[in-house]
């Protein structure tokens, strides 16, 4: 950086503040006089950047004149349309005339204030990168709009407006509703780290490791926030799906700006965090209105939520594969050419999807992002958590997330392995597998064996909670604060809705035999495909690896973003998830159980909230509490959310513990320390009174 670039980029960052001044002199307008002299400093400054771009250009004396003379004909354009308006917006009549009401800038204005703004910073980006000669990221063949894109993410445009937002926020702190205080400098954070903004390589990974950091906080907080205020503004809720959106974009446009340098998605994902990020500031009071909604009964806008959360954390972690493990990535990415006879482009366009996202999904850096992300919630779940053994086995999950979906299949199997292929093309795979295929060698077949066995023992002693609800990567994207939450859609959502209850509907028997057929299946063919009776593969994959990218790799996700309307945990209510369908098998002779302390409390409860809080939608279990004083089902996950909200104490999980305890001759419900209330105690008895003769005539005596 020469001493040019510092001199530009210092007066770059001043102009910074009184843009963000008459930002805040837009907000403040409540008179038609303010607003339009504080949209004619706007335009003054905007037009004085065209004159500085014209010049900027090819310097020379022709320049500067027409340079001066487009700033003075717009100039006194502006002057003239701004003092028409205030002509009109003088009172005319007596100075009795009642004031005019606080102003309210309608949406033209704001509009107009926003493209005044984004026209300023960007012609002062062309400017100085000419004036710098900054090499600026233009697609070969990109023409005007590629010209344009690569001054929208030239460190010009981005490092400002970071600033902009940066100041603006602050100038604006007193008027900002609280999450607004946490969401709006993130976003200017964000905006400062954009990966194109230096040419370095250092920067380049620093950016996107840092940017993806902040992008994972702003989403954490915003879930968190939702799940704290079920009812949340109006405008709150349409201003987090338009930045998720923005969000999205971004990791879209950086993507295809690492495969082939092409800036214009990416520069448009600027533009658009640009103009929500302002639509909201001219407004902050729209985020202290009264105007609210529940987002658990809008599903539609949940279901916005995840997947916009989805599109952008999936590019993201794309882009995180491609620049951190480029030997692994690099050139894998829609490798099926898009050319060719209409049929063969669809094709090819399908398959190129359906193998981004199964391997983006199945990657060390997408599952370490996913983890941390859902990890954080359950922590926020794990500190409100009153039970022991919950909180035991919350623990257990999050340390199996990580071993088992990120260090042994990602680290631990590329350090033993670094040439073999990614877990999406393994066609053994093990528990996770189910049946597996490949030459079933003995050491193969041992540790396939083995950890059926294994499983199968745990699930026998512990439920099937060892599985649905620990070991299983899916339990941590699950049991998080918010998502928990939306177990509402089990009983609201129209497919949630049918798969309510312990009993096996038509529904899910359909569902279950397709599953396991369908496993069955491909388990065979691999294996026919293997000692050379078939040579069968399924989008140029083996069979069963094709069937664990598909269910792991594609249709989890799918049904994870619709939880709206499919309901929480639908891989356990519905059936489709083949290695549940298997631990629910092993369920059916375990000894877990869900027991009560007292009938009578369960009799005399009003609340239901053991069947409310069920994340299954076991909405049956309290009839089988006052009946029979337990429940078993293998539907069950044991989460333990029921023995949590009983208000009274009443519930506990049954389990071999609990077995053996009784072998020994020892009470097998634990200790509760304190009375159960709603159950009328028996009369007290004094020890005294036991050893003695009542000296009280019996009743009736004379």
């Amino acid at each position: 950086m020469n001493g040019t670039d510092l001199v530009l980029g210092l007066v770059a960052l001043l102009m910074a503040v009184p843009t963000a001044y008459l930002v805040k002199l837009s907000v403040e307008a409540r008179r038609r006089p303010q607003a339009w002299i504080t949209l004619f400093l706007l335009a003054m400054m905007a037009e004085m950047w065209v004159g500085a771009a014209v010049y900027a250009r090819a310097p020379s004396v022709g320049s500067l004149v027409a340079a001066l003379a487009a700033m003075g004909a717009m100039m006194a354009a502006t002057v003239v349309v701004v003092f028409v308006a205030l002509l009109r917006a003088r009172p005319s009549g007596p100075e009795t005339t009642p004031r005019e009401s606080p102003l309210e800038p309608p949406a033209w204005y704001r509009a107009v204030a926003v493209a005044i703004v984004l026209l300023s910073e960007g012609l002062m980006a062309f400017a100085f990168a000419t004036v710098s000669a900054t090499p600026l990221l233009a697609p070969s063949g990109g023409g005007a709009l590629g010209g344009v894109a690569a001054i929208v993410v030239s460190p010009w445009f981005v490092f400002p407006m970071g600033a902009e937002m940066a100041i603006a926020t602050a100038l604006l702190w007193g008027r900002l509703s609280r999450p607004m205080r946490v969401i709006l400098p993130l976003q200017a954070s964000i905006m400062a780290l954009t990966p194109t903004a230096v040419a370095s390589s250092t920067w380049l990974e620093a950016s996107i490791l840092l940017g993806s950091a902040g992008m994972i906080a702003l989403i954490v907080y915003a879930m968190e926030h939702i799940y704290r205020h079920r009812e949340i503004p109006t405008a709150l809720g349409g201003y987090l799906l338009q930045i998720l959106a923005a969000y999205a974009l971004m990791m879209v446009g950086l993507l295809l700006w690492l495969l082939d340098g092409s800036p214009v998605v990416l520069a448009s994902s600027v533009v658009l965090e640009m103009i929500v990020y302002f639509a909201a500031v001219l407004r902050p009071d729209q985020f202290q209105s009264s105007e609210r909604f529940s987002w658990q009964l809008r599903p539609a806008w949940a279901f916005s939520l995840l997947g916009l959360v989805l599109v952008g954390e999936l590019f993201m972690g794309a882009v995180l594969d491609l620049q951190l493990q480029p030997g692994q990535f690099a050139g894998t990415f829609f490798a099926l050419p898009l050319a060719g006879a209409p049929l063969v482009v669809l094709q090819n366009a399908l398959l190129n999807g359906f193998w981004f996202f199964a391997d983006v999904a199945g990657s060390t850096w997408f599952l370490a992002m996913m983890g941390t992300e859902m990890g954080i919630l359950v922590l926020f779940k794990f500190r409100e958590t009153k039970s022991l053994e919950t909180r035991v086995r919350l623990g257990l999950m999050m340390g199996s997330y990580a071993a088992f979906a990120v260090f042994f299949p990602s680290i631990y199997y590329a350090a033993l392995f670094p040439n073999a292929p990614n877990g999406t093309a393994v066609p053994v795979l093990g528990w996770s597998m189910g049946i597996g295929s490949a030459p079933l060698g003995p050491s193969v077949f041992l540790v396939v064996f083995v950890t059926y066995a294994i499983t199968g023992v745990l699930v026998v002693l512990f439920g099937r909670r060892v599985v649905c609800s620990t070991f299983c990567t899916a339990a941590l994207m699950y049991q998080g604060t918010t998502i928990d939450a939306m177990k509402s859609f089990n009983r609201s959502g129209p497919v949630g809705r049918k798969y309510l209850g312990s009993r096996f509907s038509q529904a899910y028997s359909v569902t279950t035999a397709v599953t396991m057929g369908s496993l069955v299946g491909a388990s065979f063919l691999s294996y026919f495909d293997q000692v050379g009776v078939l040579h069968v593969t399924i989008a140029g994959a083996d069979p069963t690896a094709f069937l664990f990218a598909l269910y792991f790799g594609v249709l989890w996700y799918v049904m994870f973003v619709t939880i709206p309307y499919t309901g929480n945990y639908n891989c356990v209510t519905m059936g489709w998830c083949y290695t549940g369908t298997v631990a629910q098998a092993f369920q059916n002779v375990s000894f877990f159980k869900l027991k009560v302390r007292s009938k009578d409390v369960c009799k005399a409860c009003t609340t239901l909230d053991c069947a409310k809080s069920c994340p299954v939608g076991l909405v049956d279990m309290p009839g089988h509490f006052r009946t029979k004083g337990e429940f078993r089902s293998t539907k069950c996950c044991g989460v333990g959310n029921c023995v949590g909200a009983c208000p009274y104490g009443n519930l506990y999980v049954h389990d071999v513990r609990h077995w053996i305890r009784r072998r020994l001759g020892r009470p097998d419900v634990p200790n509760r320390g304190v009375a159960l209330p709603m159950v009328r105690a028996p009369p007290s008895v004094s020890v005294s009174s036991t050893l003695a003769p009542s000296v009280s005539p019996p009743a009736g005596s004379s």
